[in-house]
């Protein structure tokens, strides 16, 4: 399955929106995204995982090197509305105690300390 990224840039957070899956393949693609937004001055990034079928231990790793990298600025990597098999994956590994995690956009702050929030 194809991937598709679509990316918005706001003052210091980038939304980034995934679909399809996440494996060997497509993860050097979704690595550049993520890092592309961290260049352009994003130092938080939201990854929304809704669209997400599949993600394997490469994603994971990715998503791992964006979030230590966001960190590293200051920001942070959260994961939104992922899928019940990337929910499975995150619970076995033990990261969903390591990343931001939340199951809807809707309990997101847009913005972390601008007091912005949906």
């Amino acid at each position: 399955m194809e991937l598709k990224i679509s990316s918005q840039s706001h003052a210091d957070h980038a939304m980034v929106a995934i679909r399809g899956e996440i494996d060997l393949y497509t993860a050097p693609r979704l690595h550049d995204e993520l890092i592309g937004a961290l260049d352009g001055g994003a130092s938080r990034l939201i990854a929304d995982l809704s669209g997400v079928d599949f993600c394997d231990s490469t994603g994971i790793n990715v998503l791992l090197s964006a979030m230590k990298r966001a960190r590293e600025k200051g920001g942070d990597l959260v994961l939104v509305a992922p899928r019940p098999a990337v929910t499975k994956i995150l619970q076995i590994t033990g990261l969903d105690a390591v990343f931001t995690v939340h199951t809807s956009a809707d309990t997101l702050p847009v913005a972390a300390g601008s007091g912005v929030t949906s």
